[in-house]
């Protein structure tokens, strides 16, 4: 496996636009997770995750200023609580709210997402990517965007991993790099190495000073014992620091 170091990948990226990484820590007891968002435009800059009973949401830092909330609003984290184990969502957009009604009917993240599509941005169409952890800590990751730029024609990829290995993570981002318009994320999921050894809080700085300082908005990170479900998290926003 060639493995890639995250804050490598950021520094030479200065536009992924949203980024999502699911993993396991090296000591394989905790899932980790990663969620970020960037902006180029002043709605998408004008945000701040804030903390919500159940995960986080995005919300406006200057109110007088947001001008569309239709896709820069949103709870990116969610987590579902059910019989067998709690379930965390997390997405870059409204699509987070489908997978939390397929799930409480029993039903498949595929199902859900299946009636589901990149955003209705033109012309960037920006991918709807999306991660769920399982109470088992396996994950998913999914992204859903145009097939070959053309907005006809949604492709939907999944990947699953089963058994997650300790250290690694999987990342994936709405765009491969900037541009005008910014071109989509291409191919499977990046695999990454994961550090959380020195605290949760030294891993969700050291990423947050890799992403460009201009179009970083807001990050969020969080670890999970597996065996007791016992988290924690840390929240990262630009414009209230």
């Amino acid at each position: 496996m060639n493995l890639f170091n995250i804050n490598e990948l950021l520094r030479n990226n200065p536009y992924p636009g949203r980024g999502l990484m699911l993993g396991r820590s090296e000591d394989n007891e905790r899932a980790v997770v990663l969620y970020f968002i960037m902006g180029r435009s002043e709605n998408s800059r004008n945000r701040i995750f804030v903390e919500t009973d159940d995960g986080i949401k995005t919300q406006a830092f200057d109110p007088s200023k947001l001008t569309d909330p239709s896709l820069v609003i949103y709870h990116p984290v969610r987590e579902l609580v059910l019989d067998d184990g709690n379930i965390l969502i997390v997405t870059n957009g409204d699509q987070t709210e489908t997978l939390k009604e397929y799930f409480s009917e029993e039903k498949s993240c595929f199902e859900a997402l299946l009636t589901r599509k990149f955003e209705p941005d033109p012309p960037i169409y920006t991918p709807r990517i999306s991660g769920v952890i399982f109470p088992c800590g396996s994950y998913m990751l999914s992204i859903l965007k145009r097939l070959d730029s053309d907005p006809a024609c949604c492709l939907r990829c999944f990947f699953t991993y089963d058994a997650p290995l300790p250290g690694i993570g999987h990342f994936i981002s709405t765009y491969k790099s900037d541009g005008d318009p910014p071109p989509s994320f291409e191919g499977e999921p990046i695999p990454v190495s994961v550090s959380v050894a020195g605290g949760l809080e030294s891993f969700a700085n050291e990423i947050w000073e890799s992403m460009d300082s201009n179009n970083k908005v807001a990050l969020y990170a969080r670890e999970t014992v597996i065996s007791t479900g016992e988290s924690s998290f840390i929240i990262l926003n630009r414009r209230n620091q």
